[in-house]
């Protein structure tokens, strides 16, 4: 049990939120702790909590801290409160009988720092929000360099997607993928199930891989292998784990975050993904505002057409 000195009782919101464990080291290599990672999500909710509204969230949960052992959570803990919200799902395509899944949403900061306090330190949304978890309104492109990819060879690719994206009459918006990646994501009206967004993001990787064989490739398995950037088509999923812009990540020996960035950052180069700490994400949100905001607008449907 934590002893008094190294918890508290937060005000958050309209709620009293029971944090623990403060002292605990979550990045001990830079001496990062919880309780720096609670603070970092305080301060961020109001430009994250939008993009996770009516979205069921999957948690990575590490409970020694970001070095240590972790898993993925869907449902709410046992312990949880009533007031976090949850949200009943059952497949429509499935062709058997399925046991319902109880989902966890997150619907204000209380509910974002209760989870964080729990384990959680990386948020991952579903590309489909209620009430029709079916459709998506969100493609997410997940380019992935290889071991002996750089990241400026992901910005590159980056690049020609936006422009093959622009000939389609859709606008994209990049971010950092927490680790040596991009995400890129397309707004869409929720329109189409994921089957056919998801062909259509293969499509248009596809058509990059023929174009620049020398720097694009399809996922087909692993994509952590060789010189190539290859586009995940499979991140179009339903219930498919992919970084919430604006959500810590453990991968590195310090915190780092899955920022959004803008496409003259990535002309410009020398973007380096490591550099992305909180404190440098919260002032980028205080000089730029969310850079992420127009993919919550949606409304694009040209894909299909």
């Amino acid at each position: 049990m934590p002893t008094e000195a190294d918890a508290a009782v937060w005000r958050v919101g309209e709620r009293d939120v029971r944090v623990t464990h403060l002292s605990k080291l979550y990045w001990p290599a830079t001496g990062v702790t919880k309780e720096d990672a609670l603070r970092y999500y305080r301060a961020v909710a109001p430009t994250l909590l939008p993009h996770l509204r009516d979205r069921p969230i999957t948690t990575r949960v590490f409970p020694e801290g970001a070095s240590g052992p972790s898993f993925y959570r869907r449902d709410p803990p046992e312990h949880a409160p009533d007031w976090l919200r949850r949200a009943t799902y059952h497949p429509k395509t499935a062709k058997r009988s399925t046991q319902a899944s109880t989902l966890t949403l997150i619907d204000d900061a209380a509910g974002l720092i209760w989870l964080a306090n729990a384990g959680g330190i990386e948020f991952h949304p579903w590309s489909a929000k209620l009430p029709d978890l079916e459709r998506p309104d969100q493609a997410i492109f997940d380019l992935d360099p290889g071991e002996a990819a750089t990241f400026a060879d992901v910005c590159q690719a980056a690049l020609l997607l936006r422009s093959e994206l622009e000939r389609d009459g859709l606008q994209s918006y990049p971010k950092t993928s927490g680790g040596r990646g991009l995400h890129v994501y397309v707004p869409l009206a929720p329109e189409q199930p994921f089957e056919r967004v998801r062909a259509w993001v293969k499509t248009i990787a596809e058509r990059l891989a023929a174009a620049d064989p020398a720097l694009v490739a399809v996922a087909q398995g692993a994509t952590h292998r060789g010189a190539l950037v290859t586009i995940d088509h499979a991140q179009n999923s339903i219930g498919r784990n992919t970084a919430a812009p604006y959500t810590l990540r453990a991968r590195s020996a310090h915190p780092v975050v899955s920022t959004p960035l803008s496409w003259e950052e990535l002309e410009a180069g020398g973007v380096d993904p490591d550099a992305f700490t909180p404190d440098m994400v919260l002032d980028r949100v205080q000089r730029l505002g969310d850079l992420f905001a127009p993919v919550m607008q949606g409304g694009q449907n040209r894909h299909h057409r």
